[in-house]
């Protein structure tokens, strides 16, 4: 087996079978991958949807594999697909995202140009449901999973990573390096991220880290989070991630306290403009965040 399509999914059983259909319909020897879909604790009727879907003529539980991982948390889901993947290279797409046509070869062609690249990530589009919000700055999409590093195939740079709605590993990488962290990362309701960022470090010790804009994934944005309140706080929930990794010393942590004051001077006269009020907005709510995330006082 050359390929596992890793599917994590909770309580988005529409939009998996969707992520689903569209690597089968990937142009890619079916003997040589296999999709597996992880249900952590759905109880929208995920599993009996993608038990369906199984049951469709020419799929069969031999190309689309589901497993249940009881432990909530992306991190644990991410982790058993770890475990459970046949695949040399495991390529996780994420629930709301849907493959575009030669995504997967894309992907497969990077990494076997140099046995000693160990993660490899694609583009990552925007599909605005409501329509892209005119207050967001560019600067921010990446905190919405939006991804466009470069024209060509290309050795990413710290600290820069690809976003986990689309990017492969290496299967032999976790055989040197523990998997994801699983006291990061979404669990729940809550925005807890990094664990992303944290593991592609890791990796980097050991082997290349690469784009490729050739592997592209369109990611649903729903329009529940296109507004200022879903932003401010996925902000905040990246303070308390940055926090929870514990590589900044006390200095930084200074240094979010004195911003606060400082922004909160400077948004009266931001108001006028939306995007530069966001600006200002973002970093009290990330360095609330980082404090609390800190000190411990967040759930």
């Amino acid at each position: 087996m050359k390929v596992t399509v890793a599917i994590c999914t909770h309580n988005r059983a529409a939009d998996t079978k969707e992520a689903v259909w569209s690597v089968l319909g990937q142009q890619f020897d079916s003997n040589q991958y296999e999709v597996l879909v992880v249900d952590n604790k759905s109880t929208d009727g995920t599993w009996e949807t993608m038990l369906e879907l199984q049951r469709t003529p020419g799929v069969g539980p031999e190309r689309v594999r589901c497993v249940r991982e009881e432990t909530l948390g992306l991190s644990a889901a991410r982790n058993r697909a770890i475990r459970e993947a046949r695949g040399q290279y495991i390529l996780f797409l994420d629930d709301d995202a849907v493959a575009k046509p030669g995504w997967m070869g894309a992907i497969i062609d990077v990494f076997e140009r140099d046995a000693g690249i160990g993660c490899v990530g694609g583009k990552i589009d925007p599909v605005w449901e409501g329509g892209e919000p005119a207050w967001l700055p560019d600067m921010f999409k990446t905190l919405y999973t939006v991804l466009d590093y470069a024209p060509g195939v290309t050795e990413m740079e710290a600290p820069r990573i690809p976003f986990g709605a689309n990017v492969a590993f290496r299967a032999d990488v976790f055989k040197r390096h523990a998997p994801f962290r699983e006291d990061l990362g979404r669990v729940g309701s809550n925005l807890l991220s990094s664990e992303e960022s944290e593991l592609i470090d890791r990796i980097r010790a050991t082997h290349k880290v690469c784009y490729t804009p050739h592997a592209v994934v369109d990611h649903k944005i729903a329009k529940s989070r296109i507004s200022r309140k879903w932003f401010l706080r996925r902000v905040y929930w990246q303070g308390i991630s940055d926090a929870a990794r514990k590589q900044r010393g006390p200095g930084y942590l200074l240094k979010q306290a004195v911003k606060v004051p400082v922004s909160a001077l400077l948004l009266p006269f931001a108001l006028t403009d939306s995007r530069k009020a966001i600006v200002q907005l973002r970093r009290i709510q990330y360095s609330n965040g980082y404090i609390a995330g800190c000190l411990g006082l967040y759930k």
